[in-house]
């Protein structure tokens, strides 16, 4: 059984920069699946993500095959509690910290905790933070709840370190799926200083440039999905793009 969490400290202490390909189960089906799977084979990225703000399809099916034909880890990454899988090497327990809403704070956590309790698999605690992409996102629709605004870095910090000092063993910053604008540089940079815990950040990176961007400015993993729904081939170039980073 694959150790989630203790490959994600060992590359943050050797400074290994990850990448993680998000796969939203309601997307990735049919040609884009079979296309998809064939990017994954021959350029496997550090993770795989799975899930969604609103995923309604088979995430056990997803999480199935993508065990079968690749390599990497696959984390579940679920919208709610009824996206849980066991299927999954690892399971990222969200709690959405830059809103207030109860039910993405510890409600969804108390409707799976006995379910993932009994369970085999890694739970990882997750702070997740929210932050303004430049539109508004299925996230913040669906949890009814406020981003933190992009320039207010010393939010996103504060918010981090608490999330931390509570527990939590990632924080991930998020900008939303198909977001205008990534997290900014400034921000990654202030957050990133303030924790002893690995940073995530994704939502709004298309190209390579800006994922060397966000390495640069402290990521220690990197998230990346929308864009390879219009084309799975570009998986590729961003597996070198990591890979360039790191040597």
């Amino acid at each position: 059984m694959k150790n989630i969490y203790n490959q994600l400290l060992i590359n943050k202490q050797e400074n290994r920069k990850m990448l993680a390909v998000l796969l939203d189960p309601d997307q990735c089906r049919g040609s884009l699946l079979a296309s998809t799977i064939a990017a994954l084979k021959s350029n496997s990225p550090d993770f795989i993500f799975v899930g969604g703000s609103h995923t309604v399809s088979s995430t056990d099916s997803l999480i199935e095959l993508l065990k079968e034909e690749t390599t990497a880890g696959v984390v579940l990454f679920p919208g709610n509690a009824a996206q849980f899988s066991t299927k999954a090497d690892a399971l990222l327990y969200l709690s959405l910290f830059s809103g207030r809403n109860a039910e993405f704070l510890i409600g969804h956590h108390i409707s799976s905790a006995l379910a993932i309790k009994n369970s085999d698999i890694e739970v990882i605690p997750t702070g997740y933070l929210l932050i303004d992409g430049g539109k508004p996102s299925s996230v913040e629709y669906i949890s009814n709840t406020r981003p933190i605004p992009s320039d207010k870095n010393e939010i996103a910090l504060s918010t981090a370190v608490a999330a931390e000092l509570l527990g939590m063993k990632l924080i991930y910053l998020e900008a939303g799926s198909g977001a205008k604008q990534a997290v900014s540089t400034q921000m990654i940079e202030t957050v990133k200083s303030g924790l002893d815990i690995p940073l995530l950040v994704g939502g709004g990176i298309k190209n390579t440039n800006q994922l060397k961007i966000a390495f640069e400015a402290g990521a220690d993993l990197v998230v990346v999905g929308n864009i390879f729904e219009k084309n799975p081939a570009l998986i590729a170039d961003f597996v070198e793009c990591t890979r360039d980073c790191n040597s």
